[in-house]
């Protein structure tokens, strides 16, 4: 297995169950996947859900902790309890197929693999857009994924790229302590938090699958659940700082700037522009469709029965990634059924 956030750690544990050996190769220096990198403001009341791991919940937790640490700790612990077999910090390299196996060649050495599970998330892939003249940019530009916390910004203008929860939440941050311009490709729109429910869930869940299933791109979290209206993000919103503008045409070297004349002077660029899928390592086996996506349906590629997903399209979330682990680690136990050599 490749990967050991919470999706590669929810299928280690099935698999364990099925009595399936296995090792998962995690290229993070320690425990906790993506969360670990999050930035120090983020605490566990403002981010997103973290839902349970099978067999060992999360448990109370003091919400005002950075959500990195406790995250961190909670996939420490679970690793430790049920004896997962984690390697880090290895990185893949590439996946091939020799003809017999899948081969898996890494930092720590090359494994023939009967079947290999993806688990490698988005955070390794920050997407940076290119518009005209962004090298010519002399302010500092940074991607969310390296947000330091506002007080980095103070006294500087900062222009918030994106339209994603990311965007939002580090844009009510920073408008504490300086001025700032948010711009997006589309409007927001805006749902209250307090109104999911079950139903919706699967609905957002099957449209994610649909769009899988079929090879495209996957797309943000926000184009099929829209932007959550937490208290932080409602009193920006009450301040003034969420009017949004529509995406620049070009970046000048002291700031953005429209065709219609229009141009704001900058110090930063915020690019909270999302992630695209960790999976470079995969092209040696030709995945991609027409499209652009890799087509899976049921945690596992179209294209090569091989091999199986967790932590893409609709597991991406974290109740996704979580169950996405049993159907995955299913899937393992009856591919390999299937490649015993019946007795005559």
């Amino acid at each position: 297995m490749i990967g050991g956030g919470q999706a590669g750690l929810s299928t280690a544990y099935f698999l364990r169950k099925f009595g399936i050996s296995y090792v998962v190769l995690d290229h993070s220096p320690a425990p906790g996947g993506a969360w670990q990198f999050r930035w120090p403001s983020l605490t566990l009341s403002t981010a997103h859900r973290v839902h349970d791991l099978p067999g060992m919940p999360l448990e109370v937790q003091d919400a005002s902790r950075p959500a990195s640490e406790v995250v961190s700790e909670y996939f420490a612990r679970y690793e430790r309890t049920f004896d997962l077999n984690v390697r880090r910090p290895v990185h893949v390299s590439a996946v091939r197929d020799d003809g017999e196996r899948l081969v898996v060649e890494s930092s720590a050495g090359t494994w023939r693999a009967r079947a290999v599970v993806n688990a490698t998330g988005t955070w390794d892939k920050p997407f940076l857009p290119y518009y005209p003249g962004r090298e010519t940019f002399r302010g500092r530009q940074l991607h969310s994924s390296a947000y330091p916390g506002k007080e980095a910004f103070a006294g500087k203008h900062v222009v918030v790229v994106g339209g994603g929860a990311s965007a939002t939440q580090q844009l009510a941050e920073i408008s504490q302590v300086t001025s700032t311009t948010w711009v997006t490709r589309r409007p927001p729109e805006w749902r209250d938090i307090g109104k999911f429910d079950e139903n919706w869930g699967r609905k957002v869940e099957a449209a994610v699958a649909a769009n899988t299933a079929r090879g495209g791109p996957p797309r943000s979290v926000v184009s099929y659940t829209g932007l959550g209206m937490t208290p932080e993000v409602k009193d920006a919103k009450e301040r003034g700082v969420l009017e949004r503008l529509p995406m620049f045409d070009r970046i000048t070297p002291d700031g953005v700037a429209w065709d219609d004349g229009r141009f704001i002077r900058a110090d930063v660029i915020l690019w909270a522009t999302g992630f695209r899928p960790a999976v470079d390592h995969l092209a040696p086996l030709r995945l991609r469709e027409p499209a652009g996506g890799i087509a899976v349906e049921n945690a596992r590629a179209v294209r090569e029965p091989r091999l199986f997903f967790v932590g893409y399209g609709p597991s991406a979330s974290t109740i996704g990634a979580a169950r996405a682990g049993r159907v995955a680690a299913t899937g393992v136990r009856d591919l390999l059924r299937s490649q015993v050599p019946q007795a005559a």
